[in-house]
């Protein structure tokens, strides 16, 4: 793991390392939280992956309300965890 600085060139975009990509492929979606954003790959066929990792658990769920509550689950647990690492940071310069 590591951290990589990029920047946006004159139209918006920015260039994923290619070690990167290598790694985690093509495909990402851009997550808005409180205090930055963050890219998540996203697998060739989503819905194959959770298949794959939950069997049938879902089979009669309909794949539209799975992904709302994915994406509430998901927004909620990343910004708490950068609450927490924010509350660390302040506690650390308070010492």
């Amino acid at each position: 793991m590591g951290m990589t600085e990029i920047a946006t060139d004159e139209r918006g975009r920015i260039t994923i390392p290619q070690k990167t990509r290598e790694r985690f492929g093509e495909r990402y979606r851009l997550v808005e939280l409180e205090n930055g954003i963050k890219l998540i790959p996203i697998d060739d066929d989503p819905l194959e992956g959770l298949r794959d990792a939950v069997g049938d658990t879902f089979a009669d769920t309909d794949a539209t309300e799975l992904k709302e509550e994915a994406r509430t689950s998901a927004t909620e647990q990343i910004n708490e965890r950068h609450r927490d690492c924010n509350e660390m940071g302040h506690k650390q310069s308070e010492e």
